[in-house]
Order: structure tokens, then sequence, then C-alpha cells
């Protein structure tokens, strides 16, 4: 079976593509990042057992009290289990250490990082999908639905792809980071970085033509006869500022 892929429409006209993750990179991630968050929680709830006991035999009724016991030490213990995934994966954009490791990421169905929103949708989903045990449900769904999706996926609208250092990933990575910072409208902050991500490739004559006429339409502070005489490296510079701004 071959390699499926996620394209992503260039605004230039050129199609960008992400290798999506098979059913055995997600197992694999999945078991790493089983491992450390449940030596995490134990690490923690022997460590509190352990206090618990020291202030137990120390004479302190407070320490070793169950209500203290149960707050300050299976509390904690099962929401660093719990919240494992949707924590790590916010802090470390759409990664987790088993990810990493897998060389997985997840972005959405436009190659952006996820929103918090849909990390946690995704993380709901979760009760779902390790029914009725050992994650089976989601499993079963990822080896019969396109681009190897779990139901927490198609919530949230997330897929795991490879985790490749190629510039195409990491252009994916900035348009991602632009689609959801920039005061820009959305689409025009995408155009102006797939222009620059491409600007090597396209035509002299048609990479200035694009940037004369995003100017045109973004940089209303230049004069039509100012924008005209702009060489090309001053076109370029000029989008590059713009983005700057944003």
């Amino acid at each position: 079976m071959g390699m499926e892929e996620l394209t992503v429409r260039g605004l230039t006209g050129v199609d960008m593509t992400l290798t999506v993750a098979g059913v055995g990179t997600r197992a694999y991630a999945f078991i790493i990042d089983w491992h450390i968050r449940l030596l995490l929680a134990l690490s923690w709830l022997l460590l509190g057992w352990l206090i618990a006991r020291i202030g137990t035999s120390g004479g302190s009724v407070t320490t070793g009290s169950p209500t203290v016991f149960l707050l300050g030490v299976v509390t904690p213990s099962m929401l660093l289990y719990f919240l494992y995934h949707p924590v790590l994966e916010l802090v470390m954009q759409g990664r987790t250490p088993g990810k990493r490791m897998a060389g997985a990421r997840l972005v959405t169905r436009e190659g952006a990082t996820p929103a918090p929103g849909a990390l946690l949708m995704r993380n709901l989903f979760r009760l779902i999908d390790t029914l009725p045990a050992f994650y089976a449900l989601g499993l079963v769904t990822c080896v019969f639905t396109a681009q190897r999706v779990r139901f927490g996926d198609l919530a949230a609208g997330t897929v795991l792809v490879l985790d490749e250092s190629s510039s195409k990933s990491k252009s994916l990575e900035r348009m991602g980071a632009l689609l959801q910072h920039s005061t820009l409208d959305p689409r025009a902050a995408a155009l102006i970085e797939d222009v620059l991500e491409r600007w090597g490739e396209l035509e002299p004559q048609r990479r200035m033509q694009l940037a004369r006429g995003l100017l045109e339409k973004l940089d209303t502070g230049t004069s039509p006869e100012l924008r005209g005489a702009l060489e090309e490296a001053q076109l370029r510079q000029r989008l590059q500022d713009l983005l700057g701004r944003t």
C-alpha cells in the first residue's frame, strides 16, 4: 500500500504535500508517550506516598491525612497522566516526545499548526477512540479512513503527518503561524509567504508581477508611480516588510 499524502494548495499554483503517518508510526508514538506519562504519574504517586509515610511516622496528622494525600498526590498524578497529550501538543506545536521520536507531528488539513481548541477536542475524543480497550476503535478507524485519522482527528480537523525536515515542511509551518497570528487577511498573508518562499522558482517577470499586484492591494501607502519604479530586490523587500508589520 502506497503512502498517502496531505496536499495543501499553494496560492501561487504550486501544490505542497506532506506524507501522512501510518498506523505503525501512530502506534510507536503512542507507546512511547504512554510509558512516559505512566512513569511520570507513578513517580509523583510514589514520591507523595513516601512523603505521607514520613509525615505519619513523625506524628504529622495533616501530612498523612487521606484528604491531603488525595488532593496533593493522587489528583496531580491523574492530571499528569490525562493532560500529558493536550498540554505537550500545545507547547510543542502538534508534537509530543513520542511523536518527535517517531518523526511525526499534527497539522490541520490546511497544513497549519492546530489551535488549542482543536487539540483539546482531539484529546477529548480519546475516550471514544480507546474503546473497548487498548485503542482498538481508534486503530481500526485509522486503518480504514482516508489519511489514517481516528475519531479525534475527524472531530478536530487534524492529520498526523511525517515531520520531514525539508524546506517544504518548514514553509508549511511558517504559513500556519501566519494564518494564526497575522493581522492581514489570512489568504493575503499566506499568499505573500508563498510568493516569497517560491521566489527563486518563479520567472523574474512573473514574480515581479505578483509582487506589484500584492503591493497594489495591500500597501496602499505607496503610489502607483513609485511602485512601478521598484526593482526586483526592492519589491521583495517590500513584501518582507509587509509581513514584518503584521
